[in-house]
């Protein structure tokens, strides 16, 4: 650890957690991390004290962490710490240090903690005070109870989302701590913007987007510079005739 995050951890009286082991089928569930992971930092990135992450242990208190979960991707709204600090240099969430529970937890669905995800972890997750919990699973149903799940926390208990799958076959269901909807749609999750009426888009949708904005920008400017050489030459051909 070096000495600038040590003086954090000291600064804002955190502890640095450990890593938590990785399941053993890990990689089957990975790009669904990172993709919601990526969508919510980015669209949440300009929102101040807004801490998305995930992977790290979630606790009460530091102590607990061995014992505790490790959420594929939480969210946190409010917070008075930086949360890069808390991602970075604290490798975790600590309840207890950080003053708050999470808003928003979700986890995604594997094989090996299928089960888990939507009975023991539901009832951890209730008493560590997490405000909604969601559980998305890509096969449809098989590792979770359901493909597309979420609980709201109502005084210390869970209650159900409502979740519905309409004629178009997109399961949704809308999650107040986000201010989203959560698709399940063709084996892939997403986060509809009801606002704007849109879907956020991924990281691969936005670097495409990026990519089409620069190009147009960059024909507007051939176009620019063209008409500028174009009207530089009409100027001499009239022996600068025309006006500036």
């Amino acid at each position: 650890m070096t000495t600038k995050s040590r003086q954090a951890l000291r600064q804002y009286d955190l502890t640095e957690l450990p890593d938590p082991p990785k399941p053993i089928d890990a990689m089957k569930e990975r790009p669904h991390i990172a993709r919601a992971d990526q969508t919510l930092r980015s669209h949440f990135r300009n929102l101040p004290g807004t801490l998305v992450s995930g992977e790290g242990y979630l606790c009460l208190e530091a102590s607990d962490a061995r014992r505790s979960p490790h959420p594929d991707c939480l969210v946190a709204f409010g917070l008075s710490i930086p949360p890069d600090v808390i991602e970075s240099v604290a490798n975790g969430y600590v309840i207890n240090e950080i003053g708050q529970p999470p808003d928003f937890v979700l986890e995604v669905a594997s094989p090996s903690t299928g089960v888990r995800d939507y009975t023991t972890k539901r009832d951890d997750y209730a008493q560590l005070g997490v405000r909604e919990y969601w559980r998305f699973d890509h096969s449809g149903g098989r590792w979770h109870d359901a493909a597309l799940a979420g609980d709201l926390l109502v005084g210390d208990v869970y209650q159900p989302i409502p979740v519905e799958e309409g004629s178009d076959g997109v399961t949704r269901g809308y999650s107040v701590a986000l201010g989203l909807e959560l698709h399940w749609e063709d084996h892939t999750l997403r986060f509809w913007d009801p606002i704007k009426q849109e879907y956020l888009p991924d990281l691969v949708e936005a670097l495409e987007a990026l990519a089409a904005a620069e190009s147009r920008a960059a024909n507007a400017e051939a176009r620019a510079t063209a008409a500028e050489e174009e009207l530089r030459r009409l100027r001499e051909s009239l022996g600068g005739q025309l006006p500036a």
